[in-house]
């Protein structure tokens, strides 16, 4: 019945079960006010049949497209919406956001640390990009946080000179062992940035947070938001595609360089890319809730196993992302193949470490999901370099969760032990 899971890892999971069901109660809290926003927004404007039609060549005149981006507008309390399917990832919906808002000799500033590693060849960090931001004569700077909260003095000191054009804040903790930034942390940092600087932007990479809490960064300060729908938003169904919210005057600039001068939004057909937009939008407020339990079912079985793990069970989320710090390349390399065996596909691939594309070390990935590369399907990558963390995300129900970390467990304990 339970693809021959060793029987004192079905007792421990019945046991943390019992641990965690009242905090799973809170998160399905959360997910009923999602709901409701996602359900009214939908009802608000009036959502038809005829606005999932396949639009064709250009794309002018798509009533359904120009909806949706409504109807994100209205989820994230923002001005304006562009969500494409010709966003790829949400390293490109980033990309074009740094792109549209910054200009040659423009200032933009990291106040979470370092950024996630595909970022760091955009910005020109890494790589030898000649179309990175540095190379376009746009400056890079950085101000680390401290104890996982922003260093509030230091920003706000630097942003009194009026000198900067773009704040970016990176919500999830990406490839860092530090902490995932909530709402709260985010709000308090761009009420703090108010006080000194009224005309700076503050743009955060929601990636993976989308959702998790009843809050958005729009809702608390924040000017501009990025995502992709092959995590939180596309609820398992979207095929491709990113977003990016926020304030109308900065959407026109960034659907500039998404499209052409003088056509912005106005182009861009949907390739049929509409119901499953439409469809994975309104599973998102449930999915993201089963990936956060799956989360919480890991991270208190895996702190049972005596693993290192962050968040713990009983801590905050704010995001979907669960890390667990392994200290050997090898041990890190079993967990990802031990999550693979959990998959629904290719569950018979061994994943092995590879260079990949926008990352400057070799990677392993664990992804035997539906939609390829879909974060948010039961997920496991790291990269290869200590301290050997893997960072696991997903779920689309929780049953289904549940198993796949029985079976990636049951495996990991017959390779490392």
């Amino acid at each position: 019945m339970y693809n021959d899971i060793d029987e004192k890892l079905l007792e421990l999971s019945s046991k943390v079960e019992e641990k965690i069901a009242p905090i799973l109660a809170e998160h399905d809290k959360i997910s009923m006010i999602n709901s409701a926003k996602v359900l009214k927004a939908f009802q608000d404007n009036k959502v038809g049949v005829n606005d999932f039609a396949e639009i064709t060549g250009y794309g002018f005149t798509d009533d359904g497209r120009d909806k949706l981006e409504k109807i994100y507008a209205d989820i994230f309390k923002a001005e304006d919406a562009l969500v494409r399917p010709q966003i790829m990832s949400g390293t490109h919906a980033l990309s074009l956001t740094f792109f549209g808002l910054l200009k040659h000799g423009d200032t933009m500033i990291s106040i979470s640390g370092a950024p996630y590693d595909s970022l760091l060849s955009i910005i020109g960090l890494e790589g030898d990009s000649r179309n990175s931001l540095i190379k376009h004569g746009i400056k890079y700077e950085q101000i680390d946080l401290v104890d996982d909260d922003f260093d509030i003095p230091a920003i706000q000191t630097r942003l009194a000179k009026n000198d900067v054009r773009l704040v970016e804040i990176q919500r999830s903790k990406g490839y860092s062992s530090r902490k995932s930034l909530s709402i709260d942390k985010i709000e308090s940092v761009c009420k703090a940035i108010r006080e000194v600087n009224s005309d700076v932007i503050i743009m955060v990479d929601n990636c993976y947070g989308d959702l998790v809490e009843t809050r958005e960064p729009i809702e608390v300060g924040a000017d501009i938001i990025v995502g992709s729908l092959m995590k939180n938003l596309g609820g398992g169904i979207a095929k491709t595609g990113g977003y990016i919210v926020g304030k109308k005057d900065l959407i026109t600039d960034i659907s500039e360089i998404f499209s052409a001068p003088c056509l912005g939004k106005n182009i861009g057909a949907n390739m049929g890319q509409l119901l499953y937009f439409y469809k994975g939008l309104y599973l998102a407020p449930s999915v993201v809730n089963n990936s956060i339990k799956t989360m919480i079912y890991a991270s208190a079985m895996l702190e049972e196993l005596g693993y290192d793990i962050s968040p713990q069970y009983d801590e905050h989320r704010t995001d979907i992302i669960q890390t667990i710090t392994l200290h050997d390349p090898d041990k890190l390399v079993a967990f990802c193949q031990g999550i693979q065996k959990g998959s629904p596909v290719d569950s018979y691939v061994t994943p092995i470490p590879a260079p990949m594309d926008g990352y400057p070390h070799d990677e392993i990935m664990a992804g035997g999901s539906f939609i390829s590369g879909s974060t948010i399907e039961l997920s496991c990558d790291g990269p290869m370099t200590e301290p050997y963390s893997a960072y696991m995300q997903g779920g689309l129900t929780f049953e289904y969760g549940k198993l796949g970390i029985l079976i990636g467990l049951n495996e990991i304990l017959k390779k490392i032990n």
